[in-house]
């Protein structure tokens, strides 16, 4: 890392901190969605049969892995312009 400058060092530590925080973000919502949608439809109610349980998970990360996913195209948007805001070397 020698051939970084201390500008582009700490423009690459704001940027991986913009991403994580976007994706932070972005899995706080998802998850509370997930959490409402499964509170409103009652989910749990078809965890009564052995089929049911068995497949209440993977139903449920199925259901938070697509609000997490659709978020994407949003979170590069957010880190590409804020990368090209920042001033580089």
């Amino acid at each position: 890392m020698a051939h970084l400058t201390q500008i582009d060092l700490t423009n690459w530590v704001a940027l991986y901190t913009a991403t994580g925080l976007c994706c932070a973000i972005a899995m706080v919502l998802s998850v509370s969605v997930a959490g409402i949608r499964l509170y409103r439809e009652q989910s749990w109610q078809e965890v009564r049969t052995l089929r049911g349980a068995v497949l209440f998970l993977p139903k449920t990360w199925w259901r938070w892995q697509k609000l997490y996913l659709l978020s994407t195209p949003v979170t590069l948007a957010i880190v590409v312009s804020f990368g090209m805001s920042l001033t580089w070397s």
